[in-house]
């Protein structure tokens, strides 16, 4: 297998449409479209909004709306869902709503497809009802959705408008093995969540590459990582604004979620030693650092996982130090 050269590899960023404390879900959506535009023009490849429900801290729960948004009002970058969570909902009304995105901003829409609900069960119960196994399904779904786009469906029964024999790349999203066979079995390019869930990554993708049948959508293997990344000018500047990250995903596994918290100087008066544990062990792949430092870890890491493109996700308290992070993080791939 050839090395990839960090250059070669694309970067693209995950917008959780993360609230900030002190701010509004409203600032949240322009301080978004701020940043897309910014990374349209450092060459960031898409911009991906991911499907969250019942999540204070998560204003993205209205996914394709925030697509639309934030395509409408760029020009060049990719716009899509990392992920739309299938069992969430019917497969035609994912076609229909991403046909239209398609339609209205075209060869520019990415579908990423998770089979999580993306949320708690009481929260999936009342998107679902009664429907609580649909992610059983996923694997039908997916191919529902795939016929619904095929202009071979101009005689069917049921049909997507618009939708239909439009171009819309699918991405299987995954943070387990199940998800890498079933893109490796679809011949689909496949994007893993290594920014939370890190524990599966390497066997999901060489299980995923092992696998793959070439398809009509794609002919090798493609493997988008998803990883944190909070760069700042000094490695100590760096550490001190992922302290709001770890904050964060100290939220998710105790539960008890708030705001993105501003930055700390000392994490010690806030987790134990079990909070801090299992936080770092969430946070496996994550970036933090300088320009240098960063580029020096992407280097490693592309040679050790031979990834096709990178995904940062980055909670950063303050809008000016993330933009600067996405800024230095670019310069580091490029």
């Amino acid at each position: 297998m050839n090395s990839k050269r960090l250059s070669e590899i694309a970067y693209s960023v995950l917008d959780l449409a993360t609230v900030v404390e002190g701010h509004s879900i409203a600032e949240t959506y322009h301080n978004s479209l701020e940043n897309a535009r910014q990374a349209e023009q450092l060459g960031y490849k898409r911009y991906w909004f991911a499907e969250h429900h019942n999540m204070m801290n998560v204003a993205s729960s209205a996914t394709a709306l925030l697509i639309g948004y934030i395509a409408g009002n760029t020009n060049t970058i990719r716009v899509g869902s990392g992920g739309i969570m299938l069992p969430n909902h019917a497969p035609l009304i994912v076609a229909e709503q991403f046909g239209t995105l398609a339609t209205l901003y075209p060869k520019r829409i990415d579908l990423g497809l998770g089979r999580a609900p993306g949320t708690d069960q009481a929260t999936a119960m009342a998107i679902r009802g009664e429907n609580m196994n649909s992610s059983f399904h996923f694997p039908q779904d997916v191919e529902a959705l795939q016929i619904y786009f095929s202009p071979q469906n101009i005689n069917g029964k049921v049909r997507a408008i618009p939708g239909e024999g439009i171009d819309i790349p699918i991405w299987i999203l995954g943070s387990s093995t199940d998800s890498a066979r079933l893109a490796a079995a679809k011949g689909l390019p496949y994007a893993f969540a290594s920014h939370f869930a890190p524990a599966h990554f390497r066997e999901a993708i060489e299980l995923y590459r092992a696998n793959f049948k070439p398809s009509a959508y794609l002919q090798k293997p493609y493997i988008i990582a998803c990883v944190n990344v909070i760069a700042a000018d000094t490695d100590k500047e760096a550490e001190y604004l992922a302290t709001s990250v770890k904050q964060f995903f100290m939220g998710v596994i105790t539960g008890k979620r708030q705001l993105l918290q501003a930055p700390v100087e000392n994490m010690e008066t806030i987790w134990n030693i079990y909070e801090e544990e299992a936080v770092m062990q969430m946070l496996a792949y994550s970036f933090i650092g300088s320009k240098e430092k960063i580029k020096a870890m992407m280097t490693d890491f592309a040679e050790e996982t031979q990834i096709d493109e990178v995904m940062a996700t980055s909670h950063i308290f303050d809008h000016q130090a993330r933009l600067k992070s996405y800024q230095l993080f670019a310069g580091a791939m490029q």
